[in-house]
C-alpha cells in the first residue's frame, strides 16, 4: 500500500470516526433538547390548565354576580309591579264599594248591622253612627230599625259603628278598617316565586 493509499484510508477512517462521534454528539444533544422541550411543554400545559381553571372560576364568579344582580333587579321590579297592581286593585275595590253603597242591598246590610249591634247591647245605652256619605239613608235606617242614628263626623267609608257607653265597647262594622286590614294583609297568590 502506498502512502497515498494509507493517507486516504486513514483519512476515511478518521472521517468515519468523526462522523460517528458527530452523530453520537448530535443524538445526545437531540435527546437533551427533546427532554428540555418535554419539560417546557409539560410546564406550559400545566400553566395553561391552571390559567384555564382560574379563568373558568373567574368567569363563573362573574356570571354568578351578574345573575345575582339580575335576580335582585327582577325581584325589585316584581315587587314594584306587585305594589302598583295592589294599589290599582284596591282603587277598583273602592270604586266597586262606592257602587255597592248605592244599592238597596247595602241599605239592608246597614239595617242588619244596626240590628246586630242593638242585640249585642242587650238594652244598654248606645250611640250608633253612620258614615257621612250615608246621611241620605238616615231616615230610611231609623224607620226600619226603630233606632236613633248619629251621622259621624269621621269618614269611615261606609258601614256602621256603635258605642256601648256603659261597657266602653266599640262595635265596628265600618268598611275603612276592613279595607285597611285587607290592603295590609293582601298578597297575590298563584304566581311563580310567591310566598
Amino acid at each position: 500500500m502506498t502512502i497515498e493509499e494509507k493517507i486516504s484510508h486513514l483519512q476515511e477512517a478518521a472521517m468515519e470516526e468523526a462522523r460517528a462521534e458527530g452523530n453520537r454528539i448530535m443524538k445526545q444533544h437531540e435527546t437533551v433538547l427533546e427532554n428540555i422541550f418535554e419539560q417546557h411543554r409539560a410546564e406550559a400545559i400545566r400553566q395553561s390548565e391552571t390559567r384555564v381553571k382560574a379563568e373558568g372560576v373567574n368567569a363563573k364568579q362573574q356570571l354568578n354576580m351578574v345573575m345575582s344582580k339580575a335576580q335582585l333587579e327582577l325581584k325589585r321590579d316584581f315587587s314594584k309591579t306587585r305594589k302598583t297592581l295592589k294599589k290599582e286593585l284596591f282603587v277598583e275595590v273602592k270604586e266597586k264599594l262606592q257602587e255597592y253603597m248605592q244599592t238597596e242591598e247595602y241599605k239592608r246590610m246597614l239595617v242588619q248591622y244596626i240590628e246586630k249591634s242593638v242585640k249585642y247591647a242587650n238594652g244598654e245605652a248606645m250611640t250608633i253612627y253612620i258614615n257621612p256619605s250615608d246621611a241620605d239613608k238616615k231616615e230610611y235606617l231609623e224607620e226600619h230599625t226603630g233606632m236613633t242614628l248619629t251621622v259621624s263626623r269621621e269618614d269611615f267609608i261606609g258601614g256602621v259603628r256603635a258605642v256601648i257607653h256603659g261597657r266602653n265597647i266599640l262595635i265596628d262594622h265600618a268598611y275603612k278598617g276592613a279595607l285597611e286590614n285587607e290592603y295590609h294583609n293582601f298578597m297575590f297568590r298563584g304566581g311563580a316565586g310567591d310566598e
